[in-house]
């Protein structure tokens, strides 16, 4: 296919889902390829949270607890984001962040397995996977007198035996945007006897989810990213509803106590979902991440996941093909399957050389990617990613953004020294 600056356009100009874009605040002339670390603003959350704020708050005060339901959006924005994740009424409640919510589900996950099966005590998951998720699994195992076996990706099935009591995975890698097979992990699991735990922080509102027809157990995720939730957005977690009595909530804070406001001396689960909260809800940012899911409920009349899921396929196909033929001999890798069912919503392209700098000289350009780092002592290479929301990037964005690349490429602007300069958050 003959991928021209012309024949971009015209993709854009048949995308269904194009009119979508006019929700966000994008600056002019900027190309957006980040949502995987970090989503655009929605335009509706200024004046979102100003009411929040200044009515709300400012006037209605500790009323609005009550007349404002600020006591249940952890419940309602639950019921918003569930659909999204192949989840049931009453499974999902927004709440804490994406590491907090994990230490939850693990430390339920382990309780239940060592009372199933007391000898299975062994934590495994991919070395590559996200390392706050391994830190947390480390931090536990280290608790509860536990083993984390941590194995390369190929090798995972042979090392899914009768001593593991819990899989933990992130479905779409975090680093190359390779997607796991959830339901055959999950089954793969439960034939040695083992819980299956998942991080959808990279899958959540970026490709479709059945989290009960996969049979998961638990599953928490972010909504920063895809969910355009704002800096530090709350997260959410999701458990087979089957597990939901029995699970030991660790947090035991007064939300999730039954009566929270019966101010008892002991602690009483509250039923269903509500016993995975634990301290009081910034408001400020549920009324946020509310905004975030506003966008995603705006493309439901055009297809909803199904039609975001075609337009990414599309988006990356366009990325990975372009950067192959306009980036030729520049010593680009690209990381990320080709495979669609085996892809998230993102593109990773490693370099021997300068791959930091690279990303920096772009950013100048307003070509908004990321950096991640890799470590030599497991054969990791340095990685630029790109992330591709359908909900506001174009075909003509990323024919734009390669033709940066490949500039950067070929006039070596990136050696300039102040591309080298390393930030804290890359």
């Amino acid at each position: 296919m003959n991928l021209s600056l012309n024949t971009c356009q015209q993709m854009d100009q048949q995308d269904p889902l194009r009119g979508l874009r006019e929700q966000f605040q994008i600056p002019p002339g900027m190309i957006y390829l980040d949502g995987n670390s970090l989503g655009v603003l929605p335009r509706a959350t200024a004046d979102r949270l100003q009411a929040v704020v200044q009515q709300e708050w400012g006037v209605g005060l500790i009323r609005s607890y009550n007349t404002a339901q600020w006591f249940e959006q952890p419940h309602i924005l639950g019921e918003r984001i569930a659909p999204w994740l192949g989840a049931g009424a009453g499974e999902v409640v927004v709440t804490d962040t994406t590491s907090v919510n994990l230490f939850k589900v693990l430390s339920m996950a382990m309780a239940m397995a060592a009372q199933d099966h007391p000898g299975q005590r062994v934590l495994l998951s991919e070395r590559g996977n996200f390392p706050t998720d391994l830190y947390m699994a480390e931090s536990l195992c280290a608790q509860h007198g536990w083993q984390l076996r941590c194995v390369e990706a190929a090798q995972l099935a042979q090392h899914l035996t009768t001593d593991v009591g819990v899989l933990m995975l992130t479905h779409v890698n975090y680093r190359t945007g390779s997607m796991w097979d959830m339901a055959h992990w999950s089954e793969a699991a439960h034939a040695v006897g083992a819980l299956a735990v998942w991080d959808l922080a990279h899958s959540a509102g970026a490709v479709p989810l059945n989290l009960k027809a996969a049979q998961a157990d638990f599953a928490v995720g972010c909504g920063y990213k895809y969910l355009n939730g704002g800096p530090g957005a709350p997260a959410f977690v999701w458990a087979q509803p089957e597990h939901v009595q029995r699970a030991q909530q660790p947090l035991t804070g007064w939300w999730g106590h039954a009566r929270p406001f019966a101010f008892t001396p002991g602690y009483e689960p509250a039923a269903g979902m509500g016993r995975f909260l634990c301290g009081s809800q910034s408001v400020l940012a549920m009324a946020a991440l509310g905004c975030g899911l506003a966008t995603f409920e705006r493309s439901l009349p055009l297809g909803g996941m199904v039609a975001l899921r075609q337009k990414s396929l599309a988006l990356t196909d366009t990325f990975i093909e372009l950067v192959q033929t306009q980036c030729a001999g520049h010593g680009l890798v690209l990381e990320t399957p080709l495979a669609h069912d085996k892809r998230g919503s993102q593109v990773s392209f490693s370099r021997s050389e300068g791959a930091y700098a690279v990303v920096q000289a772009l950013i100048e350009r307003d070509v908004i990617g990321d950096f991640r780092a890799g470590d030599p002592a497991l054969g990791e290479a340095d990685i630029m990613r790109f992330g591709f929301t359908p909900l506001y990037v174009g075909f003509e964005d990323v024919w734009r953004a390669v033709a940066h690349l490949k500039d950067v490429l070929d006039a070596q602007s990136w050696r300039d020294a102040r591309f080298a300069v390393q930030n804290k958050v890359t």
